[in-house]
């Protein structure tokens, strides 16, 4: 093989990135990344938004996918920094009648809190809890014959089911509402089918690991991610925004961590018109619009489980959430907005100055909405935290051509890079044996829009790297084994 500046180069330093160069930098091959920005991290970014001394996390809050990642699981990302803290309540959903469903540690004990569920709980989530060691590689990668099918078709038979079909299941308002909640993370209508997937999981991570928050805010996984890579020989350039190859240096791979909009941009000419046409057709879901508070003190819920968890779902009941995802699915903007909202300095007394906090939310609109959704969020947390406004010392917003601004993988606010739904599932970006590798030899995509799609894991950068270090390196990359 002949020299090159480089073994291979990744464009952008999301989770995504930062895996896919450390797969390769481990092969000991010499690889440099390439992010446009500042600071790297993508999604994972913390700043002092609202005032001085309050850290907020700019992306990603809550990352039980990074502490069950079957890559990052392999790192010694302890020794560089990384530190996960785990609120005893995983999520909790309040309800107009005052009391929470929660989601804690302990799988009996949440079934056992939503009495007549109970048994229909236990069945659903303890054959995936109990599954997870084999399923977590099948369901966090691309498409394939899975080596566990006995666990895997119990999984997917439930997954592939839309969240209202498998509501059926519960009777309370309890039950129906924290599933709902959990399956709101799908981002687009419950009446799909296979949003039960994200919701299975996630479920599933409260009894396998929690529902923890990085020490320090979400900065600190990409801090750990990078210096990992750089402690065996890897290269970071910052502020080194890549809009053609020609500003490449030579290299045999190029890995980039863009949605297929900016690949396209940048790459477009050297694809196949199939490849193209795929790619032109790619679907962006529902975007998000956000806000981060700076607080004189913790949110007043009236339900005292809501008090102690890192994460909170404000939609009351599953028929409330079904109507807000459904109207936002249609370019509507709900007054009662189902609204994902996070507690970090509960448990991490480094976001906020000694007696206070800060807090971070946000809700589903339309695709590229401008509209400013504050006063509906906030109506939503005050009506199940009397109180809440009286604690605002200052507030930041981000809508979604703001969020894409800061973050241009977030096309239109979409978090997801691109809808999850069936037909993007394990085919996106597009229909190919690899969806990792792209018609150009040497090209690859390794972002969200890659199998298995959104969230803090790494997994579509591992695997898009593997694909490249057998096509253009001609290596066999050992099975991954987490520790």
């Amino acid at each position: 093989m002949d020299k090159r500046d480089f073994d291979a180069v990744v464009v952008g330093s999301g989770p995504n990135g930062l895996a896919a160069a450390i797969t390769l930098q481990q092969a000991g091959l010499s690889v440099l990344i390439l992010e446009a920005k500042d600071a790297i991290g993508g999604g994972l970014r913390s700043a002092e938004l609202t005032l001085p001394g309050f850290v907020h996390d700019i992306g990603s809050a809550i990352h039980p996918l990074a502490a069950e990642s079957p890559f990052f699981k392999t790192l010694p990302l302890a020794e560089h920094g990384l530190n996960f803290l785990t609120p005893p309540v995983a999520a909790a959903h309040p309800f107009d009648t005052g009391r929470a469903a929660t989601l804690v540690a302990s799988l009996a004990d949440t079934a056992h809190r939503l009495g007549p569920d109970e048994k229909a709980y236990r069945q659903l989530i303890q054959p995936i809890v109990r599954d997870w060691p084999v399923l977590a590689p099948a369901i966090l990668g691309p498409l394939r014959i899975p080596k566990h099918p006995l666990a895997m078709a119990r999984f997917g038979l439930d997954a592939v089911t839309s969240a209202t079909m498998l509501a059926k299941r519960f009777q309370t308002l309890e039950a129906r509402g924290l599933w709902a909640g959990m399956a709101a993370h799908a981002i687009q209508p419950l009446t799909n089918v296979t949003t039960s997937a994200i919701g299975l999981v996630l479920m599933a991570m409260g009894h396998v690991r929690g529902w923890p928050l990085p020490e320090g805010g979400a900065q600190v996984i990409a801090r750990a991610l990078a210096s990992y890579f750089v402690s065996l020989g890897g290269k970071i350039e910052t502020n080194a925004p890549v809009s053609s190859l020609s500003q490449l240096p030579s290299t045999h791979a190029v890995l980039f961590d863009v949605t297929p909009r900016q690949l396209l941009k940048i790459a477009g000419h050297t694809f196949s018109s199939l490849y193209r046409w795929q790619l032109e057709r790619y679907r962006y879901g529902m975007g998000v619009f956000k806000v981060d508070w700076a607080l004189d003190g913790p949110i007043p819920f009236t339900a005292p489980e809501c008090r102690q968890a890192g994460t909170i779902h404000l939609g009351n009941s599953l028929e409330e959430i079904l109507a807000s995802e459904q109207q936002t699915s249609e370019g509507k903007h709900p007054d009662r907005p189902f609204v994902l909202l996070a507690q970090q300095s509960l448990f991490d007394p480094t976001r906020a100055p000694a007696g206070k906090h800060t807090a971070w939310a946000y809700c589903h609109v339309p695709n590229g909405s401008r509209v400013d959704m504050t006063t509906a969020i906030e109506n939503q947390v005050e009506r199940f935290a009397p109180g809440f406004r009286d604690r605002i010392l200052a507030r930041h917003t981000f809508n979604t051509s703001e969020l894409e601004a800061f973050n241009s993988n977030l096309v239109g606010g979409d978090i997801n890079g691109g809808i999850l739904d069936v037909t993007q599932l394990f085919t996106r970006p597009a229909l190919r044996a690899s969806p990792y590798r792209t018609s150009a030899k040497g090209l690859y995509i390794c972002s969200s829009s890659t199998p298995p799609g959104g969230g803090v894991h790494g997994m579509c950068g591992h695997h898009a790297a593997r694909q490249a270090l057998q096509d253009i390196f001609k290596r066999q990359p050992e099975p991954l084994l987490a520790t």
